[in-house]
């Protein structure tokens, strides 16, 4: 199998270490020149102890997950726009 083009996501966090809110947003840049993001939030809950590295993992997931739904939508318009009928397509 060769291997034609491959994309890297980046993804950024900012934390709030008073409040315990991570925030995450991710970046993918498309070979047409597209650029797709997606953002998460975590929260702490007040009485649970500080572990940074979950509230990014979660904040990373909600964002990747938006991230997801934008390039699913992406390819819904790009099929659309070749066949004219509505794309319906699942996750």
């Amino acid at each position: 199998m060769q291997t034609i083009v491959g994309w890297h996501v980046d993804i950024e966090f900012s934390e709030d270490e008073d409040t315990g809110k991570t925030k995450a947003s991710c970046l993918v840049r498309l070979p047409d020149g597209t650029e797709l993001r997606g953002h998460g939030r975590a929260k702490r809950h007040p009485d649970d102890m500080e572990q940074q590295r979950v509230g990014e993992e979660i904040a990373a997931a909600r964002a990747l997950n938006e991230l997801c739904r934008n390039l699913m939508r992406k390819a819904g318009h790009e099929i659309e726009e070749v066949t004219h009928i509505p794309a319906h397509i699942a996750m």
